[in-house]
C-alpha cells in the first residue's frame, strides 16, 4: 500500500473519529503575508478595532468577504498550526500571529464544542 494513501486513510479515520465525539468549531481569522502587518492588525483589534470589519479590508483569504468566518469544522479539517490554536486555545479571544504556508494569521475561535 502507497504511503500517501496510508497517510489519507489515518487522517480520515482519525478525523472521523473526532466527528464522532462531536468535537468541532467555529472560528474567523485574517490572512496577511507578514508577521509586521498581522501584528499591527492585531494591535488594532485590542484597541478596539472590529476584527470582521479589519478581516474584509486586509484578509487575503475569499473568507475576508464574510468578515474572516470560516464556518464549523473539525479537526483535521485545517492545517495543523491552524488547528492547534483552534482546538486548544481559549475561546473568544484573538490569538496569533500564526504562521502556516499561506501566511500569517489572526485567529478569533468563535465556538468549540468539546
Amino acid at each position: 500500500m502507497c504511503r500517501g494513501f496510508s497517510a489519507a486513510l489515518l487522517r480520515e479515520t482519525k478525523v472521523e473519529r473526532m466527528e464522532a465525539k462531536m468535537v468541532k468549531a467555529t472560528a474567523r481569522h485574517i490572512l496577511v503575508e507578514t508577521q509586521e502587518a498581522c501584528e499591527a492588525l492585531k494591535e488594532q483589534i485590542e484597541g478596539g478595532s472590529d476584527f470582521v470589519d479589519l478581516a474584509r479590508q486586509h484578509s487575503q483569504c475569499p473568507s475576508g468577504k464574510k468578515g474572516g468566518a470560516l464556518g464549523e469544522f473539525f479537526p483535521g479539517q485545517m492545517v495543523k498550526e491552524f488547528d492547534q490554536v483552534v482546538f486548544n486555545e481559549e475561546v473568544g479571544k484573538v490569538h496569533g500571529p500564526v504562521k502556516t504556508d499561506f501566511g500569517y494569521h489572526l485567529i478569533e475561535i468563535t465556538s468549540r464544542i468539546e
